[in-house]
């Protein structure tokens, strides 16, 4: 991807990684039970949810065996998003020797959370083994007997960004105090760890948002994209409820002949999210932007891939909470064959599993009562968007 004029903008990489795109479901558990079952010396597990539940106590039951053989394991979880996580399974994790705790907004009492959500999924081992995406710690996100998991993404890199991520991590985990000066020192890999050989170098840079820390790099990096694009756009996005700038560059990207392709949940767990998304139909197919709706199960993947040359993948949904509300994480990557190859399998997702959404199909699905349901969703989930750094705590 380039800038106009022709200028190679690599500002903010790093050169030196491996990276291979992962799956979601049982190939994501089992990487990252790999990861941890061969971690040597440290590891930091960050995500929104983790639920006690199967696929729970399976990633538990390896961390505590890392930890038990003298890796040092850190668990930071979403404060609200991961409630349901027993006292007692809490303990069994901390009497293993795992370093666990939740993640806090800025202000906290016995009845209410204010503040941001931790709403990034970040794995690092070693500060040179990375996993960054999309996932959950929940039954919902991987292939159990008879329920297959919610589609979904993450990238496995190995290298120079992992460094970063693992520094990040425990800035997370100290909540950005100055202690996190002499933890950073732990985030050099091991003299053993090599890049696989073989394998092609690619720049990769961390995106980060979080309102608090005036971090937007990630909705930047969407402009960028989208300013930039000159042949085609591929975006997954599970809850796509764009704002007015990403929609003008929507819109100016498209008058200008660029493909535009949007793949987003056809069955959805948020109903009055998917309602709010089909309001938004008339706009985009005006606007001659392509729409696709997954069908075999939930869709909660979020990557976007830009002329085969580029991509950005991670925890980021382009709306207003992602933007503005939540602590997101992506990774953006350069190098054209992984990227021409993780566009090929979106491809191959929209023509195998995907229904594509027309102005004559989707003019027959809706009157004026569906209409007026849609209005009204549109309208609710953008009110919700601006409140959901507030919310009450469940009560046990």
């Amino acid at each position: 991807m380039k800038e106009p004029g022709g200028r190679k903008n690599n500002k903010g990489y790093s050169t030196q990684n491996a990276v291979n795109l992962v799956r979601g479901g049982r190939p994501y558990f089992d990487c990252l039970i790999g990861l941890i079952r061969n971690a040597q010396h440290s590891i930091h597990l960050q995500c929104y949810i983790y639920d006690d539940d199967v696929t729970g106590r399976e990633v538990a039951d390896a961390l505590k065996d890392a930890a038990v053989r003298g890796v040092a394991v850190y668990l930071l979880a979403d404060g609200y998003a991961s409630q349901v996580m027993s006292r007692a399974f809490i303990q069994e994790l901390r009497d293993s020797g795992i370093h666990f705790r939740y993640f806090e907004p800025l202000f906290r009492s016995k009845s209410f959370y204010f503040g941001r959500r931790m709403h990034h999924k970040v794995f690092v081992a070693d500060a040179f083994h990375a996993l960054v995406g999309g996932v959950n710690i929940s039954d919902h996100y991987n292939d159990l007997p008879g329920q297959p998991g919610w589609l979904d993404f993450a990238v496995y890199v190995q290298g120079e960004i992992a460094s970063s991520l693992c520094m990040l991590c425990w800035k997370t985990w100290f909540n950005f105090s100055t202690v996190t000066i002499k933890s950073t020192r732990a985030c050099k890999p091991t003299h053993e760890c090599t890049l696989p050989a073989g394998s092609p170098l690619c720049a990769v840079r961390m995106r980060r948002n979080d309102w608090v820390r005036a971090k937007n790099e990630i909705s930047a990096s969407y402009v960028e994209m989208l300013k930039n694009a000159e042949q085609r756009v591929t975006i997954v996005c599970s809850y796509f409820l764009p704002g007015q700038i990403i929609r003008r560059l929507l819109k100016q990207a498209s008058k200008r002949g660029v493909q535009i392709r949007v793949v987003i949940a056809g069955p959805s767990d948020v109903k009055i999210a998917k309602h709010a998304e089909r309001w938004m139909y008339d706009w985009l197919l005006r606007n001659k932007i392509e729409i696709y709706e997954y069908q075999p199960n939930i869709l909660h993947a979020k990557v976007a891939v830009c002329d085969g040359q580029w991509m950005t993948i991670g925890s980021y949904n382009i709306n207003v909470i992602s933007a503005y509300a939540s602590i997101e994480l992506n990774l953006d990557i350069k190098e054209d064959a992984f990227c021409l190859s993780s566009e090929k399998t979106l491809e191959g997702i929209i023509e195998k599993d995907c229904v594509r959404v027309t102005t004559d199909n989707h003019q027959k699905s809706r009157n004026w009562a569906i209409q007026l349901l849609r209005w009204s969703s549109y309208q609710a989930i953008r009110m919700m968007f601006y409140l959901m750094t507030f919310y009450f705590k469940q009560k046990k």
